[in-house]
């Protein structure tokens, strides 16, 4: 299967002598050379990947270049070097027209600050991509009760924007996004100016349509529990640089430098780390399967821990054709609590014996 989303070495830069400006990076120059030449160098060398289905989240401070990084996926800035290929063709090649063609019927965008307009109702906010297709009246407003149906607005289809509330207005920019049945969405982040418990709440909402849908995505984001919530996939930007890609297991547990650990440092481990993450694969592979409960692939530190504490046997860990590929002792457990998993998983586990999950 073939990418379906790809960024190799783009680089964006205003300001004056903007090539001269990326062979100076190239060369090792940094931000701070260029910026004292007026010049600002927004987004440097970035290269990745993204699947099919996969949720790709890019995760930074502010003047990171997440944003920028984002906007050049699409055709909205033109990246000063480098390509974004989109199936295979090259965006940075196409013409105007054939890129807005490209963003209207392939590629939609969900903003931060919702972006309806106040003077259509819902299902015309819901509708207005389709309209700038050119879908007949009929078909466009069916498609889009259809994608507000997905995202629980159904009966709220002839109401105002300034009638909902805000995780609604951001549930019918989403519905927007799914009406043109796009095969990319670019969402820059936008659950960031909801309230928290609205904001996971479209959490949860994106995750279970991902369920169903099985969308790429592009995911912006400052938060990194929210990264980590729905990222196939977390790339970490510093200075315009991406500094690390990898899975939230891979981020927390194998920071690649101080400035992604310290971003670690807080988080919740027992709500990201899985049997896998943790477990130890020097076992002998011929252990007997004791029977005992099993877990889904990927279970969470927190419920191992659990089971751990309910049943009279340490962990062994089996995949889907329930081989043998590694053991979590209690003492690992109890090490993962102490240095930081969660001050608040209880784990009073045995100390000898197996219990089974899976990898």
């Amino acid at each position: 299967m073939s990418s379906r989303l790809e960024a190799e070495h783009l680089y964006k830069v205003f300001g004056r002598r903007q090539n001269e400006a990326v062979e100076r990076l190239r060369q090792g120059a940094d931000r701070e050379e260029l910026r004292a030449d007026g010049t600002t160098a927004a987004v440097i060398d970035a290269s990745f990947t993204v699947e099919p289905g996969q949720i790709f989240v890019v995760m930074g401070l502010s003047g990171s270049g997440k944003s920028t990084l984002l906007r050049m996926l699409n055709g909205l800035l033109e990246p000063t070097a480098g390509h974004v290929r989109f199936d295979g063709q090259d965006l940075t090649e196409l013409g105007a027209a054939d890129l807005r063609a490209v963003r209207s019927r392939k590629i939609s965008m969900v903003f931060q600050h919702f972006a309806l307009f106040p003077h259509r109702s819902v299902r015309e906010n819901a509708a207005y991509g389709l309209e700038v297709q050119g879908v007949p009246r009929a078909e466009r407003e069916k498609r889009a009760d259809e994608a507000l149906a997905l995202c629980g607005l159904a009966g709220w289809e002839k109401s105002w924007p300034d009638e909902l509330s805000g995780g609604m207005q951001q549930r019918v920019g989403l519905a927007r996004a799914l009406a043109t049945d796009a095969d990319l969405l670019l969402m820059d982040e936008s659950f960031s100016a909801l309230d928290p418990l609205i904001r996971r709440d479209m959490q949860d909402q994106l995750l279970e349509l991902q369920k169903t849908l099985k969308k790429t995505i592009v995911f912006i984001t400052h938060d990194l529990n929210e990264a980590m919530r729905l990222g196939d996939s977390i790339a970490v930007m510093r200075d315009g640089r991406i500094v690390q890609i990898g899975s939230a297991e891979d981020i927390l547990m194998r920071p690649a430098d101080d400035y992604v650990a310290s971003f670690t440092q807080d988080v919740d481990r027992s709500r990201v780390l899985t049997a896998g993450a943790v477990m130890d694969t020097a076992v002998r592979g011929d252990e007997a399967d004791c029977g005992c409960e099993t877990a889904t692939p990927g279970t969470p530190f927190v419920e191992l821990c659990a089971l751990s504490a309910r049943l009279t046997h340490p962990v062994a860990v089996l995949d889907e054709q329930r081989e043998l590929v590694g053991v979590v002792p209690r003492q690992r457990v109890l090490d993962f609590l102490a240095d930081g998993a969660s001050d608040a998983v209880p784990c009073d586990a045995p100390r000898d014996g197996q219990v089974i999950a899976h990898a």
